[in-house]
């Protein structure tokens, strides 16, 4: 298994990565050697952006050419390229614990400058006992403007072995300054049959399953995998599709944005659990404390610390949570517009072919587009802070309107 495998669908980017790993592995060899060392024509650089729609894989892409970078298998001597999987510099990588590979996420909104300080600080070690200090930022996007400023001059100035991998959903969404400094790799959404196909063998999910949900989210791999273990996430999604059939006036509108919400909410919820039971349990075995039994002496302050950062986190689930629902919903007037059209696209699936066809059966197309614009500028009002409720009851009014 390389470490290329659960990248689906990006043939043109594992090339790319593939043809740098092997340069950035040159290059350690020959420095080790004491060796002269050809930089100009290299394909490989010390700041990369990874660009692509919501499942596209930037962050999968970016382990793994991390995976890649660190690797030390044999074979790299007798001509085979880096990112075996197997060997101890790939296996630590992509499961967290290598000790010159850092994975940045964050669960808040943004990231500050302190965090991104801490990070530059790191960026100027050498490696400890990898080929390459490799920092992963999977969420460039939500740099502040402080914090991108910082890393700007950290990626201006880079430490011999440094290597920067920042993830965003576009170019424009980190500075123009920063975007100039680094190799850009656009990623792809997957296409729908090979999503359904690692869902098959991945996670030995039935083939008739698979394709329902690949094709119900149009490629996101990781909604996908949900949607086919999750029976409560099915549930919810379907109940989001069935808003369009009950906002033929004000009353139903505004009762269905109300659960459109409250659905999101759950959706959060039992995301958010499932995270902050998983993260409890980690620190009291990290900290020594025995199930079911009070946790050590000292320990209080940690535990609080991390009780904090739950509250703070359920804030950004929850929008993220609303977020997709919006994005389903898209997709829905997407298949009636496409229906309208004429346009033998496949549907996402979900609501059913017949309410998508009574909704393009009873208006126009450019009702249609109207609709799709109401729940962009939904989102667009989510972004700006607007109250959750009040936004979707505005979309709701735009939705009903003849």
């Amino acid at each position: 298994m390389a470490v290329w495998d659960d990248l689906v669908g990006q043939d043109r980017v594992v090339e790319q990565l593939t043809a740098a790993a092997r340069d950035a592995d040159a290059y350690v060899t020959a420095s080790s050697a004491g060796e002269q060392v050809r930089v100009s024509g290299s394909a490989m650089t010390h700041a990369w952006l990874f660009t692509g729609p919501p499942g596209s894989g930037r962050s999968t892409a970016a382990r793994a050419f991390a995976a890649a970078l660190q690797c030390v298998s044999p074979d790299r001597a007798l001509g085979g390229a880096p990112g075996c999987g197997f060997c101890d510099g790939c296996h630590t990588s992509l499961i967290g614990t290598h000790a010159d590979v850092e994975v940045i996420r964050t669960d808040l909104l943004t990231i500050g400058v302190k965090q991104t300080r801490d990070q530059v600080r790191r960026a100027q070690l050498s490696p400890a006992g990898g080929r390459w200090q490799v920092i992963v930022l999977e969420d460039a996007d939500r740099l502040t403007e402080g914090a991108a400023n910082v890393l700007l001059k950290a990626i201006e100035e880079p430490a011999p072995r440094t290597v920067w991998l920042l993830c965003t959903p576009s170019v424009e969404d980190v500075l123009p300054t920063i975007r100039s400094r680094c190799r850009l790799l656009a990623l792809r959404t997957p296409p729908v049959a090979a999503v359904a196909e690692v869902l098959i063998r991945r996670d030995g999910i039935e083939r008739d399953v698979a394709e329902a949900v690949a094709q119900a989210t149009r490629g996101h791999i990781g909604r996908a995998r949900r949607l086919a273990t999750d029976e409560r996430a099915r549930a919810r999604r379907e109940a989001v599709l069935r808003l369009p059939q009950r906002v033929s006036d004000i009353g139903g509108g505004l009762r269905a944005a109300q659960e459109l919400i409250d659905a999101a909410a759950e959706d959060a919820k039992q995301l958010a659990d499932e995270l902050d039971e998983k993260e409890t349990e980690e620190l009291r075995a990290a900290l020594g404390g025995a199930e079911g039994k009070r946790m050590p002496r000292g320990t209080a302050g940690a535990m609080k610390e991390l009780e904090d950062r739950h509250k703070r986190r359920a804030t950004r689930v929850q929008r993220d949570a609303l977020d997709l629902a919006l994005t389903d919903l898209t997709g829905f007037y997407r298949d009636v517009l496409a229906h309208q059209f004429g346009s033998a696209v496949a549907m996402a699936g979900g609501a059913g072919a017949q309410a998508v066809e009574r909704a393009a059966a009873d208006s126009r197309p450019e009702q249609t587009l109207r609709r799709i614009e109401a729940i962009l500028a939904c989102r667009e009002a989510l972004d700006r802070n607007v109250s959750p409720l009040l936004a979707v009851e505005a979309m709701a009014m735009e939705l009903r309107t003849p």
